[in-house]
């Protein structure tokens, strides 16, 4: 493919309360044995994109222990590759990544470097199958100076989390509001965009010259009316996992066979580092319905609507429903889990219960949990 891929995965979100606080968001555990920055990269090597940069910077180190290897997303090639960069103090810089384009000005050797026409941006915090090359060709089509990938939002959910669009019947963005505290309409911006290599490069010097760091507000807004940047409708599974909320929805979907067939049993691929561990073990005694239960489990207890991650023991007279139990974790005889995302490598103790409430999950985290992975 004619492109470089970027992904951004540095940034944190309060809005993923104690989540975040051991991890970057891009790390976070989705539908039992994979990260959330499989799907980009995923998606990129399924796009023929053969260069991609991840720039990391929050509690980036879970996530750099994810990708010390890029053979499981076929970019451990001699041209190309994936390069992993996080922030670096130089004698002419001593700050961390101030903003997304910020991120991009700071490695601005990256892209001068590469030879490419186009690149491809992307958010490391979202849960989705897009072929590039199809953004590219509408790119191209209609000689825009940057495509922004837009969604239609199901009534109900929240686009003030995200940028509002609005779009003329030529498809070009007339209109462009980032985060408003209200708004009526539902077309918003996934943040994936398509622009060309030297285009990119002027911009981030502008923006840097001017003390401005905002890929969204220092760019695509203020140069709305300036240069041509059209929407290209993506009509398929969508999903930011970057709220609590949001993280345990998306994980439940994962429960529905229609979306579980669309990303694992569909072409192209979701690939993800591999572990060496034994299948699931399902004890005398156990009941499992409606979950996903990954390798290295032990189950011995009772398992209704719940995602269990790899290498979690549930024991004797246990009850796990409508929860998320991420890795590494040993649940104690006779607890209750119900409503609730329990952290990585807890351990929680016998006799216990734990209830959260369907539109206010609760996080489990015990004092004596262990190295978080």
């Amino acid at each position: 493919m004619r492109a470089v891929g970027i992904i951004l995965a540095g940034g944190n979100s309060n809005k993923m309360r104690e989540l975040s606080g051991k991890r970057a968001i891009a790390a976070m555990p989705v539908a039992g044995s994979y990260r959330c920055i499989d799907f980009a990269l995923s998606n990129m090597s399924n796009s023929h994109i053969q260069k991609v940069a991840v720039f990391t910077q929050y509690n980036s180190r879970s996530l750099n222990e994810h990708l010390n290897s890029s053979k499981w997303w076929d970019f451990g090639r001699k041209q190309g590759g994936l390069f992993v960069f996080t922030p670096t103090i130089t004698a002419d810089n001593s700050f961390w990544y101030r903003g997304t384009a910020d991120t991009m000005y700071q490695n601005l050797n990256f892209l001068k470097n590469s030879h490419e026409p186009y690149v491809v941006i992307t958010s490391g915090d979202g849960v989705y199958k897009l072929d590039y090359n199809k953004v590219l060709e509408y790119h191209i089509n209609k000689k825009a100076d940057i495509t922004v990938v837009s969604k239609q939002l199901i009534e109900g959910e929240d686009a003030s989390r995200f940028g509002i669009i609005n779009t003329n019947e030529d498809g070009r963005i007339v209109e462009f509001e980032e985060k408003p505290l209200m708004t009526s309409a539902n077309t918003v911006s996934i943040g994936i965009y398509v622009i060309r290599r030297r285009l990119l490069i002027e911009l981030l010097e502008i923006s840097a010259e001017e003390d401005r760091y905002d890929f969204v507000k220092d760019i695509l807004i203020r140069y709305k009316n300036l240069k041509k940047i059209y929407a290209y409708e993506m009509d398929t599974y969508w999903s930011n996992i970057a709220t609590v909320d949001s993280y345990y929805k998306t994980n439940m979907d994962f429960l529905k066979k229609d979306v579980r067939d669309y990303f694992f049993k569909e072409y192209p691929d979701i690939y993800s580092k591999i572990d060496d561990l034994p299948p699931a073990k399902y004890n005398q005694g156990s009941s499992v319905k409606n979950c996903i239960i990954s390798s290295g489990c032990i189950i011995n207890g009772v398992v209704e609507n719940s995602i269990v991650f790899k290498k979690v023991y549930i024991g004797n007279n246990c009850t796990i429903k409508n929860s998320i139990i991420l890795n590494d974790v040993y649940i104690g005889d006779n607890t209750y889990i119900e409503n609730c995302i329990v952290e990585s490598r807890d351990t929680i103790r016998v006799n216990t219960t734990h209830i959260g409430e369907p539109g206010n999950i609760k996080i489990v985290v015990e004092k004596n949990e262990r190295y978080i992975l």
